[in-house]
């Protein structure tokens, strides 16, 4: 797929972008009706012609005129048949201007407020597919507004900020869109992503002002009530002026800003829209009468203090602003006091945000499927059980040196505490003892952490390794390396570890490692017949003389099994020596290393070697996997 179009449909105005997948500037914000930002109305003439925009408000061959119906989508079921029957008009426009070629390759993205569940969403796409539209995705509209500022060149905001959390602030003109974002992916606020907070209540407000003020007031009062579409239509002229004052509010306190709109119904009757000091000062702090008698600060204000408690662990980075409301320097104080230490920004052209980010999206998602093939490729492939397999000697013995010490304390010392209180009859039952005891030590949360950090220093070499495949495919589709840097996901120093190493792999994959640290450990600490055991201190004496006369008697043969199965007194078991014990401990334990290192060049288990190499590289991938889905800034 080649062009990508951006469809952003709003309560009050609409407006659509479209992007080459070759271009190499921003998506571009087509004319529909000779407007970019167009009036989301619609009317049908006597003659059937549909009219959409700013011309649907006020022709007067009109027969059905609507406005207003997307805030209503999720509640109104006629909504459906007004936002497809615009959405068509749209379609149309676009077909006669040329921005649209029948049967070309391409696709739209379509946005939509935060809130709507998967449900809703494809509710709402069935809606363009039946108006005939190219295939159709939804998207959140704050997750567009997101993309583009990471695409746009205005801002030093790239994939970097996907790493950190990020609050985006979607002030449209019915409804404020609250989208917390951290990693690429939203999280649900609790508080269903929006507030019943727009910037039509200023719009109203503003033109409330101005009916005040008319000597025609009454008169005009009366138009609307006929006809609804007037009054959207002397709404958007207010938002305009609104918008034009907080552009640049010190110069227009000082010299007025004013604009007069005629309504041509019965005849044409002049509206003097006044935008100043005292009325700005009214329509941010005054009270409302769509709010409850509240202003749109207390509201707004208490939305954020909402929206900060649900995410109190984690504070925004960065707080995004988009809409065309988010231009008021107000709006921008008020975010700044609700996060202090958060960056507020806003882009150039805040109501195009997410009319440009929806293109954008279109071919972030297509060149993030190639992106997502050649992944796939590198994870199908042997290449990183090779490089795994190639390292994996190094990960047996860093994992033996770190283990051994813990083993002997926590495995074989209680072992030999139960032998010597005599709740272990026989040496020879402290084979099966000391295996049981070792293994279930293996199993513990204490191990897992051991094994944290020389996991995480193995890993190290291994990343570099296979870094040097995912490098060139981060590079051909203009994903920053670091983004698929397992060294880098590791750590940001090389001690802040930040991988789980106890899920690279499972304990039970050790098996062979285990069964060796056991048979050295007891034929070191048992062996000799027990001798290893019981020859200490005073009862090593005992022992000596006992074990001559044995073998005088029985051979051997017969003297080891005796002793081994012979039940000794607890008395003179107490005589041997738990400081012996210990000592003993303390100087074998590198034996016991050294002993396993021969092992492994000689006596190593493939099969399971093999395993534990394919139970690694699994997780590698799927960590690879997993770090891809973060980049892809997931569309919807």
């Amino acid at each position: 797929m080649d062009r990508y179009y951006g469809f952003d449909l709003g309560d009050a105005e609409s407006a659509v972008s479209y992007l080459n997948k070759k271009d190499a500037a921003a998506p571009r914000v087509l004319t529909v009706r000779e407007e970019k930002s167009f009036v989301t109305a619609y009317a049908r003439l006597r003659t059937g012609e549909l009219l959409i925009g700013e011309a649907a408000c006020y022709n007067p061959e009109a027969v059905e005129r609507k406005i207003r119906f997307k805030s209503r989508f999720l509640t109104d079921p006629d909504s459906r048949r007004d936002v497809k029957s615009f959405a068509a008009g749209v379609l149309g426009e676009l077909y006669m201007s040329g921005s649209l070629v029948k049967e070309e390759d391409c696709c739209f993205y379509v946005g939509c407020p935060a809130g709507w569940d998967k449900t809703a969403r494809e509710r709402y796409r069935e809606l363009f597919e039946d108006a005939g539209y190219p295939p159709v995705r939804i998207i959140s509209e704050s997750r567009a507004a997101l993309v583009s500022a990471c695409q746009s060149k205005h801002f030093q905001v790239g994939y970097d900020i996907l790493s950190k959390p990020v609050l985006v602030v979607d002030i449209g003109s019915s409804t404020t869109d609250f989208a917390y974002i951290m990693g690429g992916r939203e999280v649900e606020l609790k508080t269903a992503g929006e507030v019943a907070l727009g910037g039509g209540i200023m719009d109203e407000l503003l033109l409330e002002s101005a009916l005040q003020n008319s000597p025609r007031g009454s008169k005009i009062r009366e138009i609307f009530e006929k006809s609804p579409a007037w009054r959207s239509y002397c709404e958007f002229a207010a938002r305009r002026l609104k918008e034009k004052y907080f552009a640049d509010e010190d110069y227009w306190r000082e010299n007025g800003c004013r604009q007069s709109v005629i309504i041509s119904y019965e005849k044409p009757i002049r509206l003097a829209l006044v935008m100043d000091e005292k009325t700005a000062e009214r329509i941010l702090n005054g009270k409302a009468p769509q709010l409850g008698g509240r202003s749109f600060k207390s509201v707004f204000m208490e939305s954020l203090k909402g929206v900060k408690e649900k995410i109190q662990e984690e504070l925004p980075e960065l707080v995004f602003l988009t809409g065309g409301v988010s231009k008021l320097p107000a709006v921008r104080d008020w975010c700044r006091e609700a996060f202090p230490e958060s960056v507020v920004i806003t882009g150039a052209e805040p109501e195009f945000s997410v009319c440009r980010g929806l293109a954008w999206s279109g071919r972030i998602d297509e060149e993030l499927r190639e992106f997502r093939a050649e992944i796939r490729e590198l994870v199908g492939s042997s290449t990183i059980e090779r490089i795994v397999e190639q390292h994996i000697e190094e990960l047996y013995r860093s994992t033996v040196d770190i283990l051994v010490q813990p083993i002997l304390e926590n495995a074989a010392m209680p072992v030999f505490d139960r032998w010597r209180n005599g709740e272990i009859e026989r040496l020879a039952d402290i084979n099966a003892e000391m295996e049981k005891e070792i293994e279930e030590y293996l199993h513990t949360d204490e191990v897992q952490e051991l094994l944290v950090k020389p996991i995480a220093q193995w890993l190290k070499p291994v990343s570099y390794d296979i870094e040097e495949y995912t490098m060139p495919i981060c590079i051909r589709h203009g994903v920053p390396y670091k983004a698929l840097s397992l060294s880098s996901y590791l750590s940001i120093s090389d001690l802040d570890i930040r991988v789980d190493a106890k899920d690279v792999f499972a304990v039970e994959e050790l098996t062979w490692m285990i069964d060796t640290i056991i048979s050295i450990l007891i034929g070191l600490l048992c062996g000799g017949s027990g001798v290893a055991l019981i020859s200490g201190g005073i009862s090593g004496v005992v022992a000596g003389a006992m074990l001559s006369l044995m073998v005088l008697i029985l051979g051997k043969e017969k003297m080891e099994e005796a002793v081994m199965n012979i039940v000794i007194p607890r008395p003179m078991r107490k005589i041997v020596p738990r400081g012996h014990f210990i000592s003993r401990m303390e100087k074998i334990s590198d034996e016991v290393r050294s002993s396993f290192f021969r092992s492994l060049e000689k006596d190593k288990n493939d099969e399971i070697t093999k395993r534990l190499v394919t139970e690694i590289s699994e997780q590698i991938e799927q960590c690879l996997m997993r770090m891809a889905e973060v980049v892809e800034i997931p569309l919807g």
